[in-house]
């Protein structure tokens, strides 16, 4: 085995896929960044959800939503709700798995906030229900999927955006998740902060 040719094949692919993508994804991006700015600016605030690496993923964009991106800004309203053990097991223990995402949505959400809402597969049964309690609680939704965008796609209204990876594969599809989830960030930041 060649693990040198492995190791370059996953840059090639990883690349290839990101400049196929950037075309495509380029408009949601911009969509998403602009709702989340009026979401913000309006003090709303955006909940974020996934499952594994769809769960960093959550957590790093609301980390740097609340702490910082790359300017100095004030912090903004973001919360992650993969992050709490507690009401995460006691849930799962109580009721059911389905539900550790949307019971904390109908508990925290308020009309006008956001969920961002991450599942590779599109079909992950928590995120589905948090995308169902959302639309209760009068959210918007920023969907971020791959693999055509699964189940999920079909939840979603006209006032959501879906940003779906053209990819099957899971390691890529979280690879450019995490480019996405970088450029909405520096998108909100130029939006609320200008352009230097």
């Amino acid at each position: 085995m060649d693990l040198i040719s492995r190791i370059n094949q996953h840059f090639t692919d990883s690349a290839q896929l990101k400049l196929q993508a950037m075309e495509l994804l380029s408009g949601p991006l911009a969509s998403a960044s602009e709702r989340m700015v009026e979401c913000l600016m309006q003090e709303g605030k955006i909940l974020s959800c996934g499952n594994g690496g769809s769960a960093a993923d959550a957590q790093h964009f609301s980390a740097e939503l609340l702490n910082r991106f790359e300017k100095e800004r004030p912090p903004l309203a973001a919360i992650a709700l993969s992050t709490d053990t507690s009401t995460l097991t006691s849930i799962a223990n109580d009721y059911h798995y389905d539900e550790v995402f949307s019971k904390q949505i109908r508990a925290l959400g308020q009309p006008g906030d956001i969920l961002l809402a991450i599942s590779t597969s599109g079909n992950s049964a928590n995120v589905m229900e948090a995308i169902n309690a959302a639309h209760d609680r009068q959210m918007n939704v920023v969907a971020l999927t791959g693999k055509k965008g699964g189940k999920i796609s079909a939840l979603l209204g006209p006032a959501d955006v879906h940003i779906c990876v053209p990819a099957d594969r899971t390691a890529r599809i979280q690879e450019v998740h995490l480019l996405c989830l970088h450029c909405m960030c520096d998108a909100i930041d130029c939006l609320l902060l200008g352009v230097e």
